[in-house]
């Protein structure tokens, strides 16, 4: 069960986040509660496996470089590997897809050679070659939503 913190956490944050130096404590303020309170909650939240990471999202292509890849993983390696993938900071989610290529991510760098620098390690430690498919055109696609709560 989540507390009324970690559900306003998750509802009120999913855009527009502070690029400021103290975020947490902007949101802190917000909220009415002090800045220690929202980072142990976020860091509860992170445990559980509720999120994964907190932080801004870029558009594509505004800094640095970044690509959508796709893996074809076997079925017995898909978790040991997506756990490789997800290790990468320059990766912020993976998911599996009923396809040959069954791992999807995108990948986000600084650069072009630095893009290029971690689909080769990911090729390395992982065995398997990734698919790049580099953006054609841009979609905007906003992933923020109400959550619903059950009690």
């Amino acid at each position: 069960m989540k507390s009324s913190l970690e559900k306003s956490l998750l509802n009120d944050f999913q855009r527009d986040f502070s690029l400021s130096e103290r975020p947490f404590a902007e949101m802190a303020e917000s909220l009415g509660v002090d800045e220690a309170e929202v980072l142990e909650a976020l860091q509860s939240l992170q445990t559980a496996g509720s999120i994964s990471r907190v932080g801004p999202i870029f558009h594509t292509g505004r800094i640095g470089a970044s690509s959508l890849v796709a893996m074809s993983v076997p079925d017995d390696r898909l978790e040991v590997v997506a756990d490789i993938i997800s290790a990468y900071v320059e990766v912020n989610h993976n998911y599996e897809r009923e396809h040959d290529y069954n791992l999807w991510f995108v990948v986000t760098a600084s650069s072009q050679e630095h893009l290029q620098q971690v689909l080769d390690s990911m090729q390395q430690r992982t065995g398997i070659e990734p698919l790049v498919l580099p953006m054609v055109e841009a979609y905007h696609i906003d992933l923020g939503f109400k959550l619903q709560w059950q009690s």
